[in-house]
């Protein structure tokens, strides 16, 4: 009998120090900033409606005023929703600046405070601090080849009812 006693509290007791280490374990992760996939392409062209214009009638692109939104779900959670933003730029934006490339890429991002501390430590040039809006948190950076990078952590339930409030589709 005191066998069994003992085999369950310390089963018990296993059960409760593996269920600690993965907490431990999660939140580890969970505060280490990283890329989780693209939020965007933007570039710059001549005439940006033009362009939204040609991707919809010969791509089937649904566009907008700011481009595209291409809707796709999370492989590690398939009932939540991610979004990638496609957009033209003037070629007079000074958006990209201060890099003079005609292109900019957007990345999603997980805790992107510590993400940027980390960067910060590491000597990686942050143009700007991180602004906060009610669809998500952005940051600008510089790539070691001048190349500007817009770090995002969405919200993507606020982005999505943005984009619904405006009327816009995704593609799927």
């Amino acid at each position: 009998m005191k066998n069994k006693f003992t085999a369950i509290v310390l089963m018990l007791f296993s059960f409760f120090i593996g269920f600690q280490l993965n907490g431990m374990i999660a939140t580890n992760q969970k505060e280490k900033g990283r890329v989780t996939s693209i939020g965007g392409v933007f570039f710059k062209c001549k005439n940006p409606k033009e362009v939204r214009n040609w991707y919809k009638e010969n791509l089937g692109f649904s566009v907008n005023d700011y481009g595209a939104v291409f809707e796709w779900h999370h492989g590690a959670d398939s009932t939540k929703k991610g979004f990638t933003q496609w957009s033209p730029f003037s070629e007079k934006t000074k958006y990209f600046e201060p890099s003079t490339k005609d292109f900019m890429i957007n990345f999603r991002v997980v805790n992107i405070e510590s993400l940027v501390s980390d960067l910060k430590s590491k000597n990686v040039t942050v143009l700007d601090s991180i602004e906060t809006f009610d669809y998500g948190k952005f940051v600008h950076i510089m790539d070691n080849e001048g190349n500007k990078i817009e770090l995002w952590e969405p919200v993507d339930q606020v982005y999505e009812k943005m984009g619904l409030d405006m009327g816009a589709t995704t593609i799927k």
